[in-house]
Order: C-alpha cells, then sequence, then structure tokens
C-alpha cells in the first residue's frame, strides 16, 4: 500500500521522495510514542494506518468521490495536529488537492484544507503552547506549504495539459493545412488545365473538318494547339512554385482565343485596363471568369456570351451570360469541382456567387468594396 503512494508521489515529483519517506515513517511515530499512554499511541498509529489508507482509495477512486476521501485526510490532520502536534500530514493533503484537475472542486476542498488546517494549529496552541512554540518555524514553514503547494501543483498540471492541447491542435492544423494545399492544388490544376485542354480539344477537332476544306488553316490551328500545350506547361509550372497573380486584362486574352475556336461570339462591356480591385482579388475574379466560359463553352452549346464588369462605391460586380441550354437548380447546388471551387474562393475575400436562368444562364459574382479597394502593388 505505502508503495503505492510512493509511485504516485514521486512519478511526478522524484525530488519528493526521500522527504515523503523520512516524513510519512519517521516523524508521525516521533509525535506519537512522545505519549505515555498506550491508548494514544495506538489512536496515533490507527489514524497513520488510515491515512495510507485514505490516500490509496484517493488516488483510485472515481472523480465524485476522491472527495470524500480527501476530506477524511483532513479529519485525520486536525486528529493529528490537536492530539499530537503533528502538523505535517496536511503537506500531503495540500500535494493530493494541487492534483485536482476540476477547477471548481480544487478551490472548494483547497479552501476547506487551508482554512481546517488554520484552525487545528491554533487550537493546537491552546492545548499545548509549548509543543507548538518549539516547533513554530516548522508550523510557519507547513502553513506556507498548504498554501503554495495546491496552487503549484494545479498550475504545473495545467499547463502541461494546455501544452498537450496544444501540441494535438498543432498536429490537428498541420494535418488540416495539408488537406487545404491539395484541395487548392487540385482547383488551381482544375481552373488552369481545364481551360487548356478544352481549347486544345476544341481546336483539334476544327483542325480535323479543315484539313481537306482548308490545309492553310488546319496548319495554323494545329500551331496554336502546339502553343496551347506550351502554355498550360508553363502555368503548371508555376502553379506548382506557387499560385499566380492573373490580372482580368491578361485572362481576357485566352477567354477571347477559347470562345473563338467554340464559335462563340464574345461581347464585352468592361474595362480590364483600370481595375481597381487589389491584385489578389482580381487574381480571383480571373480564375472565376476562366471557370464560367470554360463552362459555357463545355456544356451550355451557347452562340454568344456577354461579360460585364463594373464597380461602384459598394461593390465590384462582373456579371457573364450566355444564351444556350441554361442549368438545372439540382445540379448547381451540388456544383462540381469547377463551381466549389468558385465558391471556395469567394466566401475567402466575402464575395458571392449567383445563378439565374434567363434565356441561358447569368452568373453575377459581387465582392464587398472594403475588399476590393486594398492598395496595389
Amino acid at each position: 500500500m505505502k508503495e503505492a503512494i510512493m509511485q504516485h508521489i514521486s512519478t511526478k515529483s522524484p525530488w519528493i521522495s526521500i522527504y515523503v519517506w523520512a516524513a510519512f515513517c519517521v516523524l508521525p511515530f516521533f509525535f506519537i510514542f512522545r505519549s505515555q499512554s498506550w491508548v494514544e499511541i495506538s489512536i496515533g498509529i490507527s489514524f497513520i494506518l488510515l491515512y495510507f489508507l485514505f490516500y490509496r482509495l484517493a488516488i483510485r477512486a472515481r472523480p465524485g468521490l476522491v472527495y470524500m476521501w480527501i476530506s477524511f485526510e483532513m479529519l485525520i490532520n486536525i486528529a493529528m495536529t490537536l492530539m499530537f502536534g503533528y502538523v505535517y500530514l496536511a503537506l500531503f493533503t495540500a500535494y493530493y488537492i494541487g492534483n485536482i484537475k476540476h477547477t471548481v472542486g480544487f478551490y472548494i476542498m483547497y479552501g476547506l484544507h487551508i482554512g481546517f488546517t488554520v484552525i487545528a494549529i491554533v487550537g493546537g496552541f491552546f492545548i499545548d503552547i509549548e509543543l507548538f512554540l518549539n516547533q513554530l518555524p516548522f508550523v510557519v514553514l507547513s502553513v506556507i506549504g498548504v498554501v503554495l503547494l495546491p496552487f503549484t501543483l494545479y498550475n504545473r498540471n495545467k499547463r502541461e495539459n494546455l501544452q498537450g492541447e496544444l501540441t494535438t491542435a498543432r498536429n490537428k492544423i498541420s494535418e488540416l493545412i495539408v488537406i487545404e494545399e491539395r484541395q487548392r492544388i487540385s482547383r488551381d490544376l482544375h481552373d488552369t488545365l481545364g481551360q487548356k485542354l478544352s481549347m486544345i480539344g476544341l481546336k483539334s477537332d476544327l483542325a480535323a473538318r479543315l484539313v481537306e476544306k482548308d490545309p492553310k488553316k488546319a496548319i495554323e490551328e494545329i500551331k496554336e494547339i502546339r502553343q496551347t500545350a506550351s502554355i498550360a506547361l508553363k502555368e503548371v509550372r508555376e502553379l506548382v512554385a506557387d499560385m499566380r497573380v492573373v490580372k482580368l486584362q491578361d485572362e481576357l486574352i485566352r477567354i477571347r482565343q477559347m470562345l473563338d475556336a467554340a464559335e462563340i461570339e464574345l461581347m464585352l462591356d468592361a474595362d480590364f485596363e483600370n481595375v481597381q480591385a487589389s491584385l489578389f482579388v482580381e487574381s480571383v475574379l480571373s480564375m472565376c471568369m476562366k471557370e464560367a466560359v470554360n463552362n459555357i463553352v463545355k456544356h451550355s452549346d451557347a452562340t454568344m456570351c456577354h461579360i460585364t464588369y463594373h464597380e461602384t462605391s459598394d461593390e465590384i460586380i462582373l456579371r457573364i451570360q450566355d444564351n444556350g441550354n441554361g442549368f438545372i437548380q439540382e445540379e448547381v447546388g451540388i456544383g462540381g469541382s469547377g463551381l466549389k471551387g468558385m465558391r471556395e474562393r469567394l466566401e475567402f475575400i466575402n464575395g458571392t456567387l449567383q445563378f439565374t436562368n434567363q434565356q441561358g444562364t447569368i452568373i453575377h459574382i459581387r465582392i464587398p468594396v472594403a475588399i476590393t479597394r486594398q492598395k496595389r502593388k
């Protein structure tokens, strides 16, 4: 039994183990055998054995029963102080109280223990003032220990728990960063390669149709396919290095090429040369515009694409309209990786994405002015 108690104490504070052995095995009996009455000696030994038992039960008890066993320890502390002038068991009760994890329970037991210890010592002075005066410095140190030791242990345990939680949180954050980065790369690859591969497919079909009718034109289309493939390779390399900043004006050039290859007329009502949005916001808008046009080319069967862009005092509005087949509401709600990527990018800058069926599809993208008016570099 004693070894179990010592193991519980020494595993957390090895430096205190020698002191604990001395205190538990020598000092109590020194105070007890000062008595001339065998009845008192028997009672004192019984109290020490009971204290060992309660301490062990407290170690193994469920959280709700711990407070009961600590209360019994406090009663033995009071009895040993009043009968034998032995104050020092209070230190070990204080040590155990310092390991209570529940905040309310800790403060209740902490306050009760200080109160009972002080009351017992004051009562001991009235019973045997000479005994307590002889050990007054040690009694004062014991009271200081009863006051400071629980707080020290409680704060240390709390700090260790917080460090453990912080380590766990850091590991989870690291995992989430890896997952988010994979999703970002997946979205960027879709946005970057999806458009280029669609253009290559369209131009390949066009070149195949022109081989017999207009070989010269077919050769030009094949050259453009080769150039588009080179651009796609370059963009993938840049994407791996870091996310590129894509301006609307630069993206418009590639969108024109894609729509021309799909034989879709572009109507433009925008001045992309004088955009006031930050470069990051402009890059997000470019990605969204590219994905929207890519969907028009692949799914809409449209013959016209109308892009409108304007800035107000409150927001930036990008509107992309086609005269194709429209969309099914359920499909928009679910969305593929392209639509999901658009939503996630816009949510990051507090933007909104709205779809409307009106002789085709209308996409409204809105971004608040507080985001768009950041300083451009």
